[in-house]
């Protein structure tokens, strides 16, 4: 027999177990199924709590291991697209810079991603930056990062994007391309090397001379080193051996110039250095008067909302600059249907999130989704290639 201190201990224990499991199983749960609510209330405030490349950490864990319940629901109809003869279920991508070793493809494709590009990947193994390297500001919905190319090198992701190739069910994978910081900056060869590396398994190819945090990497913007460089990388892409060359996209930063966005238009509609797309645009190092943050001076790429006017200025003079004649994957601040809407009447073919993804969670893909097909049927289009430049032609 108990007494009844015993039997009063008892009760208690077992309440407190019942309590504290059913919370966990219902917290699970409410991550599992990517409840919005539960991630805005809870998961994305105790995120906050932790170092900012801890929570980049974890973030990629969850991907990695497939913690969040697979999107059953079909695409809706307006959104699939197809580009480079890639079907896209949906125009929404997963921009580099957040699967940057290619551990989270599968869990990524999962949430609801059209596309996932994962890198920057540099040819030998690199530390990056010093840390800290990343911050929050969060009174701006913004990131600023200063990585510095962080990679394991071409040999460990190769092997996980050929494994991810392989699986019935997959993610449609972009590889970002870096630079050592020991390779002289003038020298074309990383690039090389990375195109003769993954051509063969990756959907398309993305050469990154646009990040701010590798010094001199943005001088390769310029007319005669990025004619130069483009000609020598389409060389190689096209001597690949493969049944159909990747398509070769070329990632620009936002803080050209007009002179310099002219110069970059008119290398990359030159036959020989011709390439199949460009992402506009990569973090900027312009630091608006606005921002409120403490963190706002750090040195870095800023992304976030603060990026997201200028990201669609910069799509849509590049849009005009080429005639359309060179699709687009627009990048920068978008958080909403609306923004990626706006993006896609500037001239962008697809879009791509990151701090948004980074600030708010998984459930933010699924609602910008949602969101974008209500806006594109209210507007009377049935499909995203019908929006595409609309609100840039005629100016």
């Amino acid at each position: 027999m108990y007494t009844r201190k015993e039997k009063f201990i008892k009760q208690l224990t077992a309440l407190v177990t019942v309590t504290l499991g059913g919370s966990t199983t219902f917290a699970g749960l409410c991550i599992w199924n990517g409840n919005e609510n539960f991630y805005r209330d809870y998961v994305m405030p105790f995120t906050r709590r932790l170092d900012p490349e801890t929570s980049h950490g974890l973030a990629v864990f969850a991907m990695k291991h497939c913690l969040i319940k697979k999107q059953l629901k079909p695409d809706a109809e307006s959104l699939s697209t197809r580009l480079w003869n890639i079907n896209f279920s949906n125009p929404v991508g997963l921009a580099a810079g957040f699967d940057k070793q290619a551990e989270a493809m599968q869990g990524l494709h999962r949430t609801g991603f059209g596309f996932v590009e994962i890198g920057s990947i540099t040819p030998k193994p690199q530390e990056g930056n010093p840390k800290p390297r990343v911050f929050r500001l969060e009174e701006d919905n913004a990131i600023i990062n200063r990585y510095g190319f962080n990679s394991e090198g071409h040999e460990a992701v190769f092997h996980r994007v050929r494994q991810e190739k392989e699986k019935q069910e997959r993610a449609i994978i972009g590889v970002n391309l870096g630079k050592n910081k020991v390779s002289a900056m003038e020298d074309v060869r990383d690039y090389v090397t990375g195109v003769e590396k993954f051509g063969a398994i990756a959907d398309y190819l993305v050469i990154n001379i646009s990040s701010p945090n590798t010094p001199g990497l943005r001088g390769l913007q310029q007319k005669a080193e990025l004619e130069n460089l483009i000609s020598c990388v389409l060389e190689a892409r096209n001597k690949l051996g493969t049944a159909s060359l990747p398509p070769l996209l070329v990632k620009i930063a936002p803080d050209l110039s007009e002179a310099e966005k002219k110069d970059v238009a008119s290398v990359i509609l030159k036959e020989k250095c011709r390439v199949d797309g460009i992402i506009v645009c990569n973090t900027t190092t312009s630091r608006p008067s606005d921002l409120k943050s403490q963190c706002k001076d750090e040195i870095g790429g800023l992304s976030g909302q603060p990026l997201k006017d200028i990201s669609t200025r910069c799509i849509r003079d590049f849009y005009r600059l080429t005639n359309g004649q060179i699709p687009i994957i627009g990048v920068g601040g978008i958080s909403s249907g609306q923004d990626a809407y706006e993006k896609i009447l500037a001239g962008a073919s697809l879009v791509q999130l990151y701090t948004s993804f980074a600030l708010q969670g998984p459930p933010v893909v699924r609602r910008i989704k949602r969101e974008l097909d209500e806006i594109l049927r209210s507007n009377g289009y049935q499909n995203v290639a019908e929006a595409i430049g609309k609100s840039s032609q005629g100016n």
